[in-house]
């Protein structure tokens, strides 16, 4: 499989809760994925962050069924995206999913000589769920031990009630496991490490003019970070809104 030049970056925003049958719905598309002979997919934990209905989602260690948010990123050509998405649009009823441009460096798939690769078909139009809406996808870079100032909360946390309070489409908290910022300190998760100040990262889509509306919040509490926006193309997923009537 050639994978190069642009391609698209496909996200489903999901908790591991949202289910496909008896299946995690984030398994589900893994697997749709595989099967379709995607070049692959990647899920991502989040560790706090509030659904499209506006319910806070938090990790606790002392229960495995609280609902957290999930991300799945899947990066291949715009045929074979459009393939994923019709196949999971009946399947999946909660959630969102963005589509955006990726321009791939390079493709190492490893050596499988005994697997029959599928070559890409001619693009086709596939029904996704519905029309894409264009949108900005707005990240927030911080260290999970900077504190808001106006609560001494964890500023992570702030943000994310901030936004929900202004009534944006939901947010994502990611942490990672091993990050350097600005004065080049290494942070990791390691046992013998000093430093609990692991990455952060805040994920939040929606219309360009409720994030530019969300923006003086971000520049008031976020004083050592990194703040980036981008064109995402949106859609989200109705399905759950008529299973609840």
């Amino acid at each position: 499989m050639k994978l190069e030049g642009e391609q698209v970056l496909c996200r489903f925003y999901l908790t591991n809760t949202d289910r496909v049958g008896l299946q995690p719905a984030y398994e589900a598309i893994v697997e749709t994925a595989r099967r379709e002979r995607l070049a692959g997919a990647t899920v991502l934990k989040g560790c706090m962050g509030f659904s499209l209905g506006g319910s806070i989602l938090q990790e606790h260690a002392w229960t495995l069924s609280n609902p957290t948010p999930v991300i799945v990123e899947v990066v291949d050509s715009q045929s074979r995206i459009a393939r994923l998405l019709g196949a999971v649009a009946p399947r999946v009823h909660a959630g969102m999913v963005t589509l955006e441009r990726a321009h791939v460096l390079y493709y190492r798939g490893g050596v499988d000589e005994g697997a029959a690769v599928a070559m890409d078909p001619a693009p086709q139009e596939v029904a996704p769920m519905q029309i894409p809406e264009e949108g900005v996808l707005l990240r927030i870079f911080i260290g999970e031990s900077d504190v808001d100032p106006r609560t001494g909360r964890p500023l992570y946390e702030a943000l994310v009630h901030r936004a929900r309070e202004m009534h944006l489409a939901g947010a994502t908290v990611l942490r990672g496991p091993m990050g350097f910022g600005k004065h080049s300190r290494l942070h990791t998760a390691k046992l013998e490490a000093l430093s609990r100040d692991l990455p952060i990262v805040i994920e939040i889509v929606d219309a360009e003019d409720k994030i530019q509306s969300f923006l003086p919040v971000v520049d008031e509490s976020v004083t050592e970070g990194l703040v980036t926006m981008e064109k995402v193309r949106v859609l989200k997923y109705t399905a759950e809104a008529t299973r609840d009537a």
